[in-house]
């Protein structure tokens, strides 16, 4: 997933709070591409939510 598509699928999270949590290791794993893009695995997005609901 993009950054965008990450972002469209909390909606309300601005992607300053994006890149926020993940400068405090709060956000789902990404991996860098050559090109400076920042992709996430669908599966470690949906692990992440799963994650935040069972602390909420």
């Amino acid at each position: 997933m993009t950054v965008p598509e990450i972002l469209s699928e909390l909606r309300k999270v601005s992607r300053r709070t994006f890149y926020r949590w993940r400068e405090l290791g709060q956000a789902p794993k990404a991996m860098k591409l050559p090109n400076g893009e920042l992709r996430v695995w669908r599966s470690d997005f949906k692990a992440w939510l799963r994650d935040r609901e069972e602390a909420a």
